[in-house]
């Protein structure tokens, strides 16, 4: 499994904006091979910004990079650098990429007591 994060400092009067912009915006994710899942963090709340990371689970780390070469990459970062978009950020959003070296899920049978 591979895991692919963004951190974005958002500014504070920006965060509203910023969270319409994810909600709203045409990801294509789920029709993409190796697609698990995707979230949208919201973390703390700084002097002069909000703190979120998107976060992409992928069965792969080839399957992430197949999608970053792909046309639905491009189509769901179109409008990601646009004008109306700068002035959201601090600075540029930060990549992390993981490969996860262990998973531990919960037993439904240890829960069912």
């Amino acid at each position: 499994m591979f895991i692919a994060m963004n951190r974005f400092k958002v500014i504070k009067e920006s965060a509203q904006d910023f969270e319409a912009i994810w909600l709203n915006r045409e990801s294509h994710l789920q029709t993409l091979p190796g697609f698990v899942e995707f979230h949208m963090l919201k973390g703390p709340e700084r002097e002069d910004h909000v703190l979120y990371a998107s976060h992409t689970v992928w069965r792969t780390k080839a399957d992430f990079e197949a999608w970053t070469r792909s046309d639905a990459f491009r189509a769901s970062h179109a409008r990601s650098n646009t004008s109306e978009h700068k002035p959201t950020y601090l600075g540029h959003p930060e990549f992390e990429g993981f490969e996860v070296i262990q998973k531990i899920k919960v037993d439904p049978q240890a829960n069912a007591a």
